[in-house]
């Protein structure tokens, strides 16, 4: 009885369309194979837009040629009105849908203006009202477009793909340990490093986590340590200087350490504001200069209003010169660690003259093969995963890859804290030989800034 219940509930089970707005399209070319079995519909004012966007040298313009070229090659010779296959039995069918008007709804009367997204919610409008039988969702990464959808009666949702954990409670990459034992704290300051295997003779209940950060407080000491999962082996943690930047709490000390592990090929570091991300991530840089034929560091662009660059006044250097003001700024800071005598401030400026050092938006970097350098991403929560991804890929011999950012400060229209490339990058890596990644909980820039983070 209960089998013909269950078959009698999968034949009414309704079939679903999702509509994709420009927005997903230029967040993943793919994302129209991401929706196992169920259709895709394309408003043509979205292709009208990704027109807009098809030319030049950002993501967004690669993604949407990306996308228009997928269009054209399964399409082939057949109509994009119709029904095409996306891919044979595994995948639905897509199509494109002309502008339509719903017989009680008008977006373009409603939210008065005939903007593309009132014509994207009167074309989804129109194909509810034609396809009774099925479940019409407008997918989109714009969280007002789906607020002015729902309003409507339109069913709409983020695109999930891509999308990780909450990471604000989640993943640190430390961990405290309050009741390890003092013969474990005694022997790792003696050897400073302590193998798994005696590990447990030593401390049995402890089970250490791949490039996981520990502070181990026993009775009379403590010791800060880290389990390196190359050599397996547990590493005492040493607090010092690097290139003039001491670290004020046992976080810094371990992204200080992480920056310097040659074993560790990439770092991620996130935290608010003023708690030293940048800093220590070029400090660590610096300490290692001699590995390594130069420093990278890059940031995107985020426009203001998010205008182009273009409409800014001046060249090019000019127009993104603001934009690298705060990596100028953490370079001079090291610097002024120093006396303009010493050899490491002299060190600083030669390097800077001899392009040892090298500060530059992300999307001067397309293309070229980061072999032997150190490559620093400063606010990669503004990078989509697929960013990321092409800028590890970009990795050649000998090299290091740091980012750095707050997950909480976003400042792209279609980014969150579970969709932007750098959670991406630390919730699919994290327990990774090759990775390791610490969040700086303590503001350390001034006694003001912390107030301001805790209260405002």
């Amino acid at each position: 009885m209960a089998e013909k219940t269950t078959k009698t509930i999968r034949k009414v089970t309704k079939n679903k369309i999702f509509v994709l707005d420009t927005s997903v399209i230029l967040f993943d070319n793919n994302s129209i194979l991401n929706f196992e079995e169920h259709d895709i519909a394309i408003p043509i004012p979205v292709l009208e837009e990704l027109d807009e966007f098809k030319k030049g040298h950002d993501s967004k313009n690669y993604e949407a040629r990306e996308f228009i070229r997928f269009l054209d090659k399964k399409a082939g010779d057949k109509s994009l009105t119709e029904w095409i296959p996306l891919n044979g039995k595994t995948k639905g069918k897509f199509k494109v849908i002309m502008r339509g008007e719903h017989p009680t709804l008008d977006a373009t009367n409603i939210y008065s203006g005939d903007k593309m997204d009132h014509q994207i919610l009167n074309t989804a409008l129109k194909l509810q009202e034609d396809e009774p039988r099925k479940i019409v969702t407008l997918v989109t990464k714009d969280i007002n477009l789906r607020l002015k959808a729902k309003a409507l009666n339109l069913r709409s949702e983020d695109y999930q793909t891509g999308k990780v954990s909450d990471l604000s409670d989640g993943f640190i990459g430390k961990k405290d340990m309050a009741e390890a034992s003092q013969e474990l704290v005694d022997k790792l300051y003696k050897n400073k490093t302590i193998a798994a295997e005696d590990l447990k003779d030593i401390a049995p209940k402890f089970k250490p986590s791949s490039n996981m950060f520990y502070i181990l407080k026993a009775s009379k000491s403590s010791s800060l340590a880290f389990y390196n999962a190359i050599t397996e082996s547990l590493d005492h943690v040493e607090k010092r200087a690097y290139y003039g930047v001491k670290p004020r709490n046992a976080e810094q000390t371990f992204a200080l350490s992480a920056i310097f592990n040659p074993e560790v090929k990439l770092v991620t570091i996130s935290g608010v504001a003023g708690t030293g991300k940048t800093l220590l991530a070029l400090a660590g840089s610096l300490e290692q200069r001699r590995n390594f034929k130069q420093i990278y560091l890059a940031r995107p662009i985020v426009p203001l209003s998010n205008k182009d660059i273009g409409f800014l006044p001046g060249n090019a250097e000019e127009k993104i010169n603001p934009y690298m003001q705060p990596l100028w700024d953490n370079l001079k800071f090291i610097k002024n660690q120093f006396s303009d005598r010493d050899k490491q401030y002299k060190q600083i400026n030669e390097m800077i003259e001899k392009e040892k050092i090298v500060i530059t938006p992300l999307a001067y970097i397309r293309g070229r093969s980061l072999s032997n350098i150190i490559f620093i991403v400063d606010e990669a929560q503004n990078l989509t995963p697929h960013e990321v991804k092409t800028i590890i890929t970009r990795a050649g011999e000998n090299s290091k890859f740091i980012f750095t950012g707050d997950i909480r400060q976003i400042d792209t229209p279609y980014l969150d804290e579970q969709s932007n490339g750098l959670s991406y990058l630390i919730d699919k890596l994290k327990g990774h030989k090759l990775h390791a990644h610490v969040t700086l909980e303590k503001g350390e820039r001034s006694e003001l800034a912390n107030l301001a983070n805790d209260l405002l």
